[in-house]
């Protein structure tokens, strides 16, 4: 089991597939996601590490944390959140965690505090359909109804669905896909809804319903590893590419329209030797000493002139 990371939702946007494919994505970003502490085995019973992201203030910050700080040998952090990890997933105390923990395709868990609704009514914050809205209800149409029984039991049972507090309260949302993750920009490209506000701090970690890809970097995505460089220097080289593939294109273009020219140019040239051609085809015959062919029209009278001869005769 791998640790999670700890996300600060910044909003929604989408991407668009090679397809033309409109995908909605939530983007949270991971910045100075380091590891300020360890629990272990033999002194508290479990495994697990702390992680802390953000800058925290020194004078929002008690002694003792300074002191677990400095032993750490980072900075203080805004926020600090502890992950459940086997053995085999820890990870040195200091030691930057990146976004290319998540691999792109992977189902992911999304936990936040949602927003906040303030005092709300059964309808909203329980889905009740109401009372009737024709006649027979007096200024009672969004009212939830009865809540009690009779004499016995005489009272309300603890639990019962009624108006009050909505929202502002831990929530889960899970298998969510990752779309990308740009590690230069620390950002990650969740397909779908995340619990809470812009600006709320989110917690992300490997979907418990869903088998971990197997490109997954173990124990975890740290900052500097090959798998990080590999997703760089794609993003690096895909302009380059691109810009390749263009320049390929443009000289193929231009050889079309080179030959389209020359194709062009030659064309009066031939009309012009046409007549050329013509006339020493006729000296050829000339010098073989046979007659030039005759015209169609001349064959006709000459025939024309036949046919009358034998008439007189």
């Amino acid at each position: 089991m791998r640790t999670g990371l700890i996300g600060q939702k910044i909003g929604m946007t989408r991407v668009f597939e090679d397809s033309g494919k409109n995908i909605p994505v939530t983007m949270i970003r991971v910045d100075g996601c380091q590891v300020v502490g360890h629990r272990t085995l033999e002194r508290d019973g479990y495994t697990a590490l702390r992680l802390g992201v953000g800058s925290a203030k020194i004078k929002n910050v008690n002694k003792a944390q300074i002191g677990q700080y400095k032993k750490a040998k980072v900075t203080p952090k805004k926020k600090v959140v502890e992950f459940r990890v086997s053995e085999d997933a820890m990870v040195d105390v200091g030691a930057e965690l990146r976004t290319s923990h998540f691999v792109e395709g992977q189902f992911v868990d999304v936990a936040g505090t949602s927003i906040g609704k303030g005092f709300a009514g059964a309808m909203k914050r329980h889905n009740f359909s109401g009372l009737k809205a024709s006649h027979g209800v007096s200024v009672s149409h969004r009212s939830l109804g009865s809540t009690g029984q009779c004499q016995d039991p005489g009272r309300v049972f603890k639990g019962k669905k009624m108006a009050g507090h909505m929202g502002a309260e831990r929530v889960t949302t899970q298998n969510l896909e990752v779309v990308r993750t740009i590690p230069d920009e620390g950002l990650i490209l969740i397909k779908g809804a995340v619990p809470g506000s812009k600006g709320g701090w989110v917690l992300i970690s490997d979907a418990i319903k869903k088998p971990l890809p197997k490109d997954a970097p173990m124990p975890a995505g740290l900052k500097g590893d090959k798998a990080e460089e590999e997703i760089v220097e794609d993003a690096v080289d895909a302009p380059a590419e691109e810009a390749k593939v263009e320049a390929t294109e443009a000289k193929v273009e231009a050889k079309v329209e080179a030959k389209v020219e020359e194709a062009k140019s030659e064309a009066p040239a031939e009309a012009a030797k046409a007549p050329e051609k013509e006339a020493k085809a006729e000296e050829k015959v000339e010098e073989k000493g046979e007659d030039k062919p005759e015209a169609p029209a001349e064959k006709v009278e000459e025939k024309a002139e036949d046919a009358e001869d034998k008439g007189k005769e």
